[in-house]
This record gives C-alpha cells, sequence and structure tokens, in this order.
C-alpha cells in the first residue's frame, strides 16, 4: 500500500443506531432502555449522548447566553475567590484568622457577622487592617447586614475601595424562619440605595438558595427560585428609582453544590442562562447581563459519622461548582456538623488550592464545554427551570408562593422522595446507610443558630418555614440510639445471625445482614455453620438478644430452615426472628406461620426495619 493510499484511509462513520446495536448484544438481549436513568429534576439521563443532542448554537466563553461562563478567558485572567468562611469565637481570633488565611490561600474575606464583632464596630479599621483594599469581601450578612454597611461606610479612608459582596436576601430568611414581615422591605431598599452611593464597588443584593437547597430542593427548583427571587429584588428596586444597571452590578447568587457532580455543573450554567434572559428582557446591556455566583459545597449531603468521607463529598462539590464556573467558593469543612476543628477549616482551605495550583482549572477556560451530555443536559435543566419560574410568578411570586405553602410543598416532596431513596439504601450515604463502621463515636451534631432580620421586627404572617436538614439524620438517629441501648445495658445491642449451611452457602447473605444492620448501630453475633435444631437451641440460649436471622441459601431454606425456625419458636415464643432474602411468594405464607417476622432483602426498607427493632430495645431497657 502506498504511502498516499494510506493517508486517504479513515474510520467508517458509525451512528447511534450502530452503537445501540453492540450496547444490546454486550446486555445479552436487554434493550438500552434499561439503561436509562431518571433524577430527582424529572430529567431522564441517556446511556449515551452525540451530536444529535446539542441542539444550541455553538457558543463561547463570555458572549451568547453565558453558559460557558462570563468572561472570555474564564478564570485565565480572573480566578475564582477562596471565600472560605471563618469561624471564630471572639473578635481577636477573627483579626488573628483573617490575617493568617490570607498568607495560605485565602482570596477573599468570608465570615459571619456576629453581634460580638458589632459590638466592637470602633475596632473594624483595627481588625480588618489594610485588607479590604486587597481583598473583596465575601459575606452573607444575614440580619446584620444593614448595621455592618453602615459601620463600614464610617471609615471613609477605605469605604471606597471595598469590593466583593455583603448581601442579604430577607426572602430567603422568612423561609428559614416561618414569618414573612413585608414592610421591612422599605428598609432594606434604603439601605442598598445608600451603601450604592457609600460603598460603590460593593455587591448588596443576595439572592440565597442554599435555604431551599438544604430543605431538599432539586435544581430544577433552586434555578426556579433563584430567578423569581432575583425578579423581585430586581422589580423592587427598579420602582423605587434605582437604575437598572446599577441594580445589576449590586447582585450576587449563592448556591449550594450538591453531590451529583454533573448536575451540579449544569446547574451553574443553567443559572447564567435564565438571569441572561432575564436581564435582557429588562433591557440591560450585555456588559451586565453576567451573573455573578458565590457558591459552597452543601451541607445536605454531610454526615456526623465516619466525618472523613465529607472530604471526599467536598472535593467533588467543588470540583462541580469551577467547572460550573463559579466566582467565589467556600469549601465546608469536613467535621463542620460537629463543631469544626482547625485541621478540618485547613483541610478545606487546601481543597481549593489543589484545584488552583495542582489540578491547574485556573488555566483551562469552561473545560466542560462542547461535552455532548454537558450542554443537552445544561440546555434541559434551563428550559425547565425557565417553567418553573414562570409557575412560581404565576402563583403570585416568591412571597405568595411562600404564604400559601405551595413552595414549601414542592420541596418536600422531592425531600421525601429523597429519604425513602436512602432508607431503601437505593441511594447510598458512605458510612452511614452502607459500609457503617460500628466502632466509631462521634461528638452530638452541632446546632449551630445565626441571627436573621426576625428577631429585630415584629412578624405579620406566619408561614411553615423551610427546614435545614442533612439527608444522613435519620440514620444518624438510629445511631443514637443504639448508642442509648448501650449504655443502658452495658452492651451494644445485637441480632443474632443462625447461619445454615456451609460458609458459601450463608455467607453472601450474612455480609449482607452484617451491613444492613450496621447502618443502625447493630452488631451481628453468628453462629457456627451447619445448624442442627440442637445447635441452633443452644446458640439462642447463648445470646442476650431476642433477635435473630436466618441466613442461607434458598436451598437450605427449603431443605432445613422450615423444620428449624417452626421447632426454635415453639420453644421460645418471644423470640423475633427474620429471614435473611426473599423466598418465592408461593412460601411466604408458610414462612410467616411457622414464625418469621419480616423478610429482609435488596428491597427492604433498611431504615423502617431498623427502626422498629431499635425503638422495641430501647424500650425493653427503660
Amino acid at each position: 500500500m502506498s504511502l498516499e493510499k494510506l493517508l486517504n484511509q479513515a474510520f467508517s462513520l458509525k451512528t447511534k443506531a450502530d452503537w445501540k446495536v453492540k450496547a444490546e448484544e454486550s446486555l445479552k438481549g436487554k434493550s438500552v432502555e434499561t439503561l436509562k436513568s431518571s433524577t430527582y429534576e424529572n430529567i431522564i439521563l441517556e446511556p449515551l449522548y452525540s451530536r444529535e443532542d446539542d441542539k444550541k448554537t455553538p457558543d463561547y466563553p463570555g458572549g451568547s447566553d453565558f453558559r460557558r461562563g462570563i468572561n472570555s478567558l474564564g478564570y485565565v485572567t480572573k480566578e475564582w475567590k477562596v471565600a472560605q468562611r471563618i469561624s471564630y469565637n471572639s473578635v481577636d481570633e477573627l483579626k488573628e484568622k483573617l490575617h493568617e488565611n490570607v498568607e495560605k490561600g485565602q482570596t477573599a474575606l468570608s465570615f459571619e457577622v456576629s453581634e460580638a464583632l458589632l459590638e466592637t464596630k470602633e475596632r473594624l479599621n483595627e481588625i480588618l487592617g489594610d485588607l479590604p483594599s486587597i481583598f473583596p469581601f465575601a459575606v452573607n450578612g444575614r440580619g446584620m447586614q444593614s448595621t455592618f454597611l453602615a459601620a463600614l461606610a464610617k471609615h471613609e479612608d477605605i469605604a471606597t475601595q471595598i469590593s466583593g459582596y455583603i448581601g442579604s436576601d430577607p426572602i430567603s430568611l422568612f423561609a428559614e424562619d416561618g414569618v414573612i414581615e413585608e414592610d421591612f422591605f422599605k428598609g432594606w431598599v434604603n439601605d442598598i440605595k445608600l451603601a450604592n452611593l457609600k460603598l460603590p464597588k460593593l455587591r448588596t443584593v443576595l439572592i440565597n438558595t442554599s435555604t431551599y437547597h438544604q430543605g431538599g430542593a432539586n435544581a430544577v427548583q433552586e434555578l426556579g427560585i433563584a430567578a423569581a427571587t432575583g425578579t423581585f429584588y430586581l422589580q423592587t428596586l427598579l420602582e423605587d428609582g434605582m437604575k437598572l444597571e446599577e441594580i445589576l452590578t449590586k447582585m450576587v447568587f449563592q448556591f449550594s453544590i450538591g453531590s451529583n457532580f454533573f448536575m451540579e455543573l449544569a446547574k451553574m450554567r443553567a443559572a447564567r442562562i435564565l438571569w441572561n434572559k432575564i436581564s435582557q428582557v429588562y433591557g440591560a446591556d450585555t456588559k451586565n447581563r453576567g451573573m455573578q455566583i458565590a457558591a459552597e459545597t452543601s451541607s445536605f449531603t454531610k454526615t456526623v459519622y465516619d466525618p472523613h468521607v465529607n472530604i471526599l463529598r467536598a472535593g467533588n462539590e467543588a470540583f462541580a461548582a469551577v467547572l460550573g464556573g463559579v466566582q467565589y467558593l467556600h469549601v465546608t469543612p469536613f467535621d463542620y456538623a460537629t463543631g469544626g476543628s482547625q485541621l478540618a477549616e485547613r483541610i478545606a482551605r487546601n481543597t481549593q488550592n489543589i484545584l488552583k495550583e495542582e489540578a491547574n482549572l485556573q488555566k483551562v477556560v469552561d473545560p466542560a464545554g462542547g461535552s455532548w451530555y454537558v450542554e443537552a443536559l445544561t440546555t434541559e435543566l434551563a428550559e425547565k427551570a425557565w417553567k418553573y419560574f414562570q409557575q412560581i410568578e404565576a402563583k403570585g411570586g416568591m412571597i405568595e408562593a411562600l404564604k400559601t405553602g405551595w413552595l414549601q410543598d414542592e420541596i418536600s416532596s422531592v425531600n421525601e422522595k429523597r429519604k425513602q431513596d436512602i432508607y431503601t439504601r437505593k441511594q447510598s450515604i458512605i458510612g452511614t446507610n452502607v459500609y457503617a463502621n460500628l466502632d466509631e463515636s462521634v461528638a452530638c451534631a452541632n446546632g449551630r443558630t445565626v441571627d436573621s432580620y426576625l428577631g429585630q421586627v415584629t412578624p405579620s404572617i406566619q408561614i411553615r418555614a423551610i427546614q435545614n436538614i442533612r439527608l444522613s439524620e435519620p440514620f444518624e438517629n438510629l445511631r443514637r440510639i443504639s448508642e442509648r441501648i448501650e449504655s443502658k445495658s452495658g452492651d451494644k445491642p445485637m441480632v443474632g445471625m443462625i447461619c445454615l449451611g456451609e460458609l458459601k452457602q450463608y455467607k453472601p447473605r450474612l455480609d449482607f445482614m452484617k451491613g444492613f444492620l450496621a447502618a443502625g448501630g447493630l452488631q451481628t453475633v453468628e453462629s457456627e455453620p451447619k445448624q442442627s435444631l440442637e445447635q441452633a437451641k443452644q446458640f439462642i440460649l447463648g445470646q442476650k438478644t431476642k433477635y435473630f436471622c436466618f441466613c442461607g441459601s434458598n436451598d437450605q431454606y427449603e431443605s432445613e430452615g422450615h423444620g428449624i425456625l417452626s421447632a426454635l419458636k415453639k420453644e421460645f415464643p418471644d423470640r423475633i426472628f427474620y429471614l435473611a432474602g426473599l423466598p418465592h411468594k408461593d412460601v411466604h405464607m408458610q414462612w410467616m406461620n411457622e414464625g418469621v417476622n419480616q423478610f429482609i432483602h435488596l428491597k427492604s426498607n433498611c431504615y423502617e426495619t431498623l427502626a422498629f427493632i431499635l425503638s422495641a430495645m430501647e424500650v425493653a431497657h427503660r
């Protein structure tokens, strides 16, 4: 073959239909439709995406609908700000940590505004030093925003240099606290206008969707809420005389980043599409339509038990946030739920340093751009979120949606689906509902409280609050019940495993049961293999527990299990017996009549089963 002929060779083009044929061959006759999955946003994920799925017009960073970012060169020219929220017990500690952290990679001044800080506001110059002239702020002022802005404005020598954001979102606070004070907006608008004059480079209008995320909302709901809240504030400030360009340069959107990597990445991209569309309708110039995003890794996904897994969770979430194109990022310390530590704060900050300096994400412009999957997901998410935004507006806007309870019901419905998935272990939480470590002991979860507006005003309308929760809490509560039982009885609560047959026959189901019970803090004690009736009796007599489970193969159950179970139930009527696995439905009733309380298998509701066992055990030890 000549060189010219060789160079003219090419691979034959393959279509999606060709792939489907090959895929179904490897699936041994099953349809590729079985590979599709559905998300909490009711988006059907395809097993394969191709050019045909990317229906948008080719785009570039900093242009068109801003899906690929608001800067043409991304982080190459404008890095995201490392905005780790500094915890402190005194203003002196805050001063020390601020100056220390900026030397270790922190690039924004981020902390909770406390009463202690405001009581010493005359010391702000001393506490902050020259940092505000070098680093931007990244602060959710919540109920303290007005006082904090006023204190900063008094320092005229630095006021015009202060940048970043010190914002607050009254609506999200109303949702958290369960009260709406509509008259509050008058004072809030005045604060925004005054800050615009005194602190011209500072953003002060925050749209905080973390409140809804931490209540269990899905990505579509978060985006729709962001659009509706942003539109409400935009319209409110316009009606009070502010110019459109001024308002847009004062706004910043805060999102929590969950564990679904590609969905959360697409959420940031879709958010910019929505805000570009809304601001365009209002007549804004292109240069003012880019969305400023402050992101934080989700507290909803974090656990109290096996907390070091939170490092991996936060790393995954931070990675998604950066690829999504955020401007500010806070990574939650791995032990935040139990009070935090210096080690966890350092690891959280260094997570961002690694993404910047070792993963080199600040040197690549929108690495996710052009991925058919990411682009298709972004487009579908934006379309669904726009419709959800329209639903909220049809209800009368955010305030009315909260007053009627419609929005709370919508979020609660999604959260119930999430809970059912972790109850049945369809969704895994490593170290909590799967692979739980029974030798672990932890401090109680930290009940953090923060100041809000509502302690300063008279509430006029009561609404149903959106609770700040963590997905792992139900199983963590089971572990605490188990710990209480142990403290009262002196022994860990346990379930006896009656093993039928040889090791290879019972081990698969024994291992399954160990993992299943460990999620509730229940230990297992195993009998010797090849149990005869007499051996089983002796095993039961030797245990302090009244709960036992048969483990074996289906063949062992049919050949030996029925006789052993009937005799044991007759001799020990107060014992509770379970069967690992799900036998054929034709023999279900037979097993139940012989004494099986419940079949425990892959589709069992793990939480409900463990809650029943532990509740009964706790009652017995009162």
